[in-house]
């Protein structure tokens, strides 16, 4: 089997793009399908077997891979990577800032040192790549960047640190997209909803049955699947996206549309449009929904 991207065969043709969180998750399925769809991809992330496990597999599937491993909350690193990475590709195409974290508890359960860590992860991690790629790369030859955040419209309780930091990517997405336009980059937001994606599994055992619960505040009936985020990333990247820059796009079922479900639950009712499109080939359900 192959990824069966909706996008055109090979419209990222001898074209480059870094991913950070690439080893996993929403990452690993955007690197799948740019690769399927004959981009090179440079994987990034902490954990280095992860990393070589996904690019192992894009090989495998007759893609090319190469990845690094960093810490992207490191300055230093990331101005070191940046440079290493385009001594061995010489033309980059875009960024994908997919990596974050963040772990569940009310605010004032919160110390100093949680809340800077998760915003340190999400929101300045992201923005010391996108800073180093324009620097490096991006001013001089142009470029796409999309970044992930995650559907905080209504605030995230129990999440309040990675809310925080969240909003704080989208008016960063807002504020590149301007002052960068001129130079021929252009930065979006993708805000997923809750996604069926390795991620759930990392949720202490009190937040499984909250999880398996989640379909029923979702007006689509049923959470996305890596592929459904995926899709929308690689479409931002593409060429029919050109005159799109500065926006914030959300896939989320509509879920974002009620701003109080514990007020007014949906209820248990079956899905009408319950079809979950899944072009990854190589997807797994997280344990928990199994």
């Amino acid at each position: 089997m192959s990824y069966q991207s909706c996008l055109r065969a090979n419209c990222f043709a001898e074209q480059t793009y870094v991913i950070t969180g690439g080893g996993s998750g929403i990452g690993r399925c955007a690197a799948h399908e740019l690769a399927s769809l004959g981009a090179n991809v440079v994987l990034l992330g902490r954990n280095l077997e992860k990393l070589q496990r996904t690019s192992n597999e894009i090989i495998e599937d007759g893609g090319t891979a190469d990845y690094f491993a960093l810490d992207i909350r490191d300055e230093e690193q990331v101005i070191t990577t940046v440079s290493a990475i385009l001594q061995a590709h010489e033309h980059l195409h875009g960024l994908l800032n997919i990596a974050g974290g963040q772990f569940r508890a009310p605010l004032e359960s919160i110390s100093k040192k949680g809340f800077e860590s998760v915003v340190q992860t999400n929101l300045v991690g992201g923005f010391l790549m996108a800073r180093e790629l324009f620097k490096q790369h991006f001013k001089a030859h142009g470029g796409s960047i999309v970044n992930i955040t995650a559907d905080n419209k209504n605030g995230m309780p129990g999440m309040g640190h990675s809310g925080a930091a969240r909003a704080g990517v989208e008016n960063l997405t807002k504020t590149a997209a301007w002052e960068w336009g001129r130079y021929g980059v252009r930065v979006n937001t993708v805000a997923p909803g809750w996604v069926a994606s390795s991620g759930l599994d990392t949720y202490p055992q009190e937040m499984q049955a909250a999880i398996k619960n989640l379909k029923h505040a979702v007006p689509l009936g049923r959470i996305a699947s890596e592929a459904e985020i995926s899709s929308v990333i690689c479409f931002l990247m593409s060429p029919g996206a050109n005159f799109i820059s500065g926006q914030s796009i959300w896939v989320d079922g509509a879920a974002s549309m009620g701003s109080a479900p514990a007020l007014a639950p949906l209820g248990q009712t079956a899905p009408v449009n319950g079809t979950t499109w899944d072009g990854f080939h190589r997807s797994a359900p997280p344990k928990v929904l199994r």
